[in-house]
């Protein structure tokens, strides 16, 4: 089944709330770089943040100091986590654990 071709005012819509997630998720990934904000914190925004939400838990740990793919590849693996796991995506032992492992 196709899907309804969008009108030049809801694609105009579509793109404006796509800009405005993508920003909210950059300035996310720069406080966290910068150590505004913990990873804690960025999980407690990303319940009530849909945009937050939809990050990726790689994208996030590349964001932190010291971390690169590789590293956080075997992060994930070490605490069992898919790579393609987005924030809403993680259960309350899987967050548990992340924060653990970058506090310890």
């Amino acid at each position: 089944m196709a899907l309804e071709p969008l009108t030049p005012e809801e694609r105009r819509a579509a793109l404006g709330k796509a800009v405005e997630a993508r920003g909210t998720r950059s300035r996310a990934k720069a406080a966290l770089q910068s150590g505004e904000l913990t990873v804690e914190e960025l999980l407690a925004q990303a319940d009530l943040d849909e945009a937050l939400a939809r990050l990726r838990v790689t994208e996030m740990l590349e964001s932190l100091r010291g971390i690169g793919p590789v590293r956080a590849r075997a992060i994930l693996a070490t605490l069992g986590i898919a790579p393609s796991r987005r924030l809403r995506g993680l259960g309350v032992h899987q967050r548990r654990a992340l924060v653990d492992f970058l506090a310890g």
